[in-house]
């Protein structure tokens, strides 16, 4: 896959087998985790110059712009690499739902420890 990332920035990224990193999506002013996706090279790139988070779907094999369908957008806010440049973390602020089972997280159905 072609891509129009800056390439000083694509050289910097470790990214797994398949070309793909982790995206976490937290929400900017709360800083609630919603969702994890994957990017290659030209989801992040797409992703930083839209405003619009862009992920790569892996069993579609093809891009996708969270919110085009469902209407549940997520408007950028800031992107950040982790220490390793293997993660990329996505400030945005959330409209709607961010899991595709309609809940505001995906991480909110299967606690499996919980601080008293």
């Amino acid at each position: 896959m072609s891509s129009n990332l800056a390439p000083d920035l694509a050289a910097r990224l470790k990214r797994s087998p398949d070309g793909l990193l982790p995206a976490i999506a937290q929400q900017y002013d709360t800083g609630e985790v919603l969702m994890l996706g994957w990017m290659d090279d030209e989801a992040l790139h797409r992703t930083l110059t839209t405003g619009r988070c862009t992920y790569w779907s892996r069993s579609r094999q093809e891009y996708w712009v969270k919110g085009d369908t469902s209407g549940h957008v997520q408007h950028v806010k800031s992107v950040a690499l982790d220490c390793d440049a293997d993660t990329i973390l996505v400030k945005v602020d959330q409209i709607g739902a961010a899991c595709h089972t309609g809940t505001r997280t995906c991480f909110d159905t299967d606690v499996l420890l919980a601080a008293e």
